[in-house]
């Protein structure tokens, strides 16, 4: 990565391209294990012995991913530095028996997923992509990235107290889009479509995880272009920023810490499961990381204890238009740096000296930082930060890159900040 002082639009073209390739977890950790085997990674299977050599490596898990980069000649007690983020995004995701409609329209049934705004789903050309299943356990990447569905809105002429009440969406009976006509609804149907998309034959699919995605492009917006609208930037813009920082600390030499990498599923829905950041998936890795090196437990508690992560996610740029929302002495500008997320009752993980790790690595990096706390009056929402800190008794700092419309189908940051967050946190896993 070039220096901040000269901002390198490069890094953000780059997440613009990750972004519209990562339509699900699944793409989200493919995408990221290509460009770590090009940066000289190779993946590890969790069912294989490990050995320890150094260099770079990853596991896979579903829409999880955890990588991290072995310094010559490191100890087995040599402590980590961890970048956490998550892949996963609110949205519609289809339910097991997906083929439903009625008065000659086919729709998909779909479950609500997280905490999305439901009305930003509402007239858009969405795509369907996700994860198939084959009869012999295999499973296949499937991306229909072209106009497929759409949630159509009621015409205002039938509802008109929308414009005095507001839009009120019922979950069950307002987002089922559709996908064509016909009153002949059948089962399979869907899961045919996408055999013969993927080039499968027809049954070879017995199971599936799929969703929905805008299918228009992220693209730069503004009279200079120095905002940045796209999908899934919460939290994909921390991936890729992660990943970017991952890749040049292992290039470095003499690292003292070992840089990890860990992008988890399931955090929009609280992150239990086996590939959340509420299971065991990332303490397993360092442990066995720790263990493939010789050491010991107590080796373990050593390394843990020096251990320091960032879970970096997005959080809320100032609103022109709900200022009072905001906390009146911190309002986090787009473009400012990345952000330093404070609650007291520990809704994120941060601290004093957490707050003077990530000041070190901001100064060391010349990347300039924010503080968010939220309005006393409004609640707060939280990360992956106090799962990590109270699940591996591990120093957790939270920040992250402030935007608009977090949640929506599409969303808004600045086109500076995924670049000075990327470069923050490359001096915070050198050390």
């Amino acid at each position: 990565m070039s220096e901040p002082s000269r901002f390198d639009r490069g890094h953000t073209d780059d997440l613009l391209s990750f972004l519209a390739a990562s339509p699900t977890p699944y793409h989200a950790v493919a995408n990221t294990a290509e460009r770590l085997e090009k940066a000289g990674f190779r993946q590890v299977a969790e069912t294989d012995a490990w050995d320890g050599t150094s260099g770079g490596k990853y596991v896979l898990r579903g829409g999880a991913i955890v990588a991290w980069f072995v310094p010559e000649g490191a100890a087995p007690h040599t402590p980590f530095r961890i970048v956490g983020a998550h892949t996963d995004s609110p949205n519609l995701r289809v339910k097991p028996r997906p083929d439903t409609g009625g008065h000659g329209w086919r729709q998909v049934a779909v479950e609500i997923y997280g905490g999305p705004l439901l009305n930003s789903w509402l007239d858009r050309d969405l795509g369907l992509a996700g994860r198939l299943t084959l009869r012999d356990g295999s499973t296949r990447l499937v991306n229909v990235d072209r106009p497929l569905l759409r949630v159509p809105q009621l015409a205002i002429h039938l509802d008109r107290s929308v414009s005095a009440d507001g839009l009120k969406l019922d979950k069950q009976r307002h987002l089922q889009p559709i996908w064509g006509l016909g009153d002949d609804v059948r089962d399979g149907d869907l899961i045919a479509f996408l055999e013969e998309e993927s080039g499968l034959a027809p049954g070879e699919v017995t199971g599936w995880d799929l969703m929905t995605h805008s299918v228009e492009a992220p693209a730069y917006l503004g009279r200079d272009q120095e905002l940045v609208a796209a999908p899934r930037m919460d939290n994909l813009l921390s991936v890729h920023a992660g990943l970017a920082a991952l890749a040049s600390a292992a290039a470095r030499e003499n690292l003292p810490y070992i840089p990890v990498l860990a992008g988890f599923d399931h955090e929009e829905n609280g992150s239990q499961s086996d590939t959340g950041a509420d299971g065991p998936l990332l303490g397993g890795v360092l442990e066995r990381s720790v263990f493939a090196r010789g050491g010991s437990y107590e080796d373990r508690a050593r390394a843990f204890a020096g251990t320091v992560c960032l879970s970096s996610d997005t959080g809320h740029a100032v609103h022109p238009n709900y200022a009072e929302r905001h906390d009146p002495t911190h309002h986090p500008r787009v473009n400012g740096g990345p952000i330093l997320k404070v609650n007291v009752n520990n809704r994120y993980a941060t601290d004093g000296s957490g707050r003077a790790v990530f000041a070190a690595a901001c100064e060391k990096a010349g990347v300039p930082f924010q503080t968010f706390v939220s309005n006393n009056s409004m609640p707060c929402g939280t990360t992956i930060g106090p799962i990590t800190a109270a699940r591996h008794g591990i120093k957790t700092v939270d920040i992250g890159v402030a935007i608009l419309s977090m949640h929506s189908a599409r969303e808004l940051c600045g086109d500076r900040d995924p670049f000075l967050l990327a470069n923050a946190l490359l001096a915070f896993l050198e050390g």
